[in-house]
């Protein structure tokens, strides 16, 4: 390893006396920064497969016609699962019966392996 120049060593000689104490040799050594740790937050919050919220919400409201989107919200999508908030139980029923009919037309809009399944939440 090499040396530090003598005017360094001198220079930390001297605030070593001033201080009293040692100067830590890395003040950097015990933060990680979050770029890390970025891939490993979004896989494990359902986010990784690239859907974004708006994009969502649009193609649902395209999808669903005006009267459904009035009384639907999409909430989220993990794992390929779409949870899609209902306001009305009788509308719940019915949306449950046009399951595999609006599964396959998000899936032509937003891409076949993207949303797999559908679930409805009442709220």
């Amino acid at each position: 390893m090499k040396k530090p120049p003598l005017a360094r060593r001198i220079r930390e000689e001297i605030l070593r006396e001033w201080r009293g104490i040692e100067e830590p040799p890395d003040l950097n050594a015990g933060i990680h920064l979050a770029e890390k740790f970025v891939t490993a937050i979004l896989r494990a919050a359902g986010a990784e497969d690239g859907l974004h919220e708006d994009q969502v919400r649009e193609t649902w409201k395209d999808l669903a016609g005006e009267f459904i989107a009035r009384h639907t919200e999409p909430l989220s999508v993990k794992g390929g699962v779409m949870i899609l908030r209902v306001t009305q139980p009788a509308l719940r029923f019915q949306l449950e019966q046009m399951k595999p009919m609006l599964l396959t037309r998000i899936r032509n809009q937003l891409g076949e392996d993207r949303i797999k399944s559908i679930k409805f939440q009442l709220g």
